[in-house]
């Protein structure tokens, strides 16, 4: 099969990527083949490229924002098909025994795995996931349409609940990626008033098309005290503009995998009256299954950019210079016919 994989990690402008012919995996006793159909591109993608996170697997293929379809089962499969749609996200495995997973926060576990990152992922024509760690997806979403859901929804809807947003509270949001722009399609769903602080002037748009009250630059002041803000951008000098930006005991949820040193924080101007900052780990498995739930009875949808499989480093390079509102998804246009089970 073809795949990309990171040969040298570094800046995603030098070519960290190789695309490559490599075997197709032989799915484990309780895993699954996947044929992939698309990928979404995650931001996480180009910190796993360009080695903001440090290398789990040498030369993994990226990508964890898998569709596609059941190409083959392990033997200890049950309830999956040869055929079936599913997705992969980025929580891969977890021990099930510690006490995090115990108590539910399996998000927490110290021996979590990750696809594109423990695991290769979806910047292939086939990838592998335990199959209990594969989603069913809403019959009514397309492939490109259903793909960003899996990691930029999913994590966008974790930041919503760490995030503490209060019932028609005041939200903002710092960046406006593929994460941010469905965050917030479910935010106003659930009565928010939403105010967006970008520097790009399409993703604004994009927000106020959305049903933003207000979209403004990154570092303005929104047009009212916030109840609860959220942090997509992965840029630590935002982290006390956006205390700054809170009413009194308002929370502020740091949603990325990866953040640039946050500035020494001022506690009477950013901390006092009862604020809070969290930070946002991952997800757990109900949390994708209650967010793919309400996407549905919502309408969230994401606004995609298709990009080949094949194009797939030219789509990171154009993420990361702001080139595009929403999110990038690869397909799949290679036209390989799954091998038999």
């Amino acid at each position: 099969m073809h795949a990309w994989e990171v040969a040298r990690p570094g800046p995603i402008e030098q070519g960290p990527l190789r695309f490559v012919e490599k075997p197709v995996p032989s799915p484990g006793p309780d895993e699954i083949l996947v044929h992939v159909r698309a990928c979404g591109v995650c931001r996480t993608d180009l910190h796993v490229s360009e080695g903001d996170l440090p290398v789990r697997r040498p030369g993994v293929t990226p990508g964890h924002e898998v569709v596609g379809v059941v190409a083959g089962t392990g033997d200890a499969v049950d309830g999956f098909a040869l055929g079936d749609r599913v997705g992969v996200a980025w929580l891969r495995r977890t021990d099930g025994t510690c006490a995090y997973c115990a108590r539910g926060a399996e998000n927490l576990c110290p021996a979590s795995e990750y696809t594109g990152w423990d695991a290769d992922g979806g910047y292939a024509e086939y990838t592998t996931v335990p199959a209990a760690f594969a989603y069913r997806l809403p019959a009514d979403l397309d492939d490109v349409a259903a793909a960003p859901l899996l990691c930029a929804g999913i994590i966008g809807y974790r930041a919503l609940l760490r995030a503490g947003l209060t019932p028609g509270g005041r939200l903002g949001l710092y960046g406006f990626g593929g994460s941010a722009h469905l965050c917030a399609q479910l935010a106003l769903a659930q009565g928010a008033t939403v105010h967006v602080l970008t520097r790009d002037a399409a993703s604004r748009r994009l927000a106020l098309e959305l049903g933003a009250t207000s979209a403004r630059g990154a570092y303005d002041e929104p047009p009212e005290p916030l109840d609860s803000a959220i942090l997509f951008a992965p840029v630590g000098d935002l982290v006390p503009v956006a205390l700054r930006a809170l009413d009194r005991g308002g929370i502020l949820a740091v949603a990325g995998i990866h953040l640039s040193d946050v500035p020494v924080l001022h506690y009477e101007r950013e901390l006092f009256y009862e604020k809070e900052l969290r930070s946002v780990t991952s997800n757990t498995r109900r949390d994708g299954r209650d967010f793919l739930a309400l996407a549905a009875r919502h309408g969230v949808r994401a606004t995609t950019h298709p990009y080949s499989l094949s194009r797939a480093q030219d789509a990171l390079r154009d993420l990361k210079a702001g080139r595009f509102d929403g999110a990038a998804v690869l397909v799949n246009d290679l036209n390989d016919l799954p091998p038999s089970a």
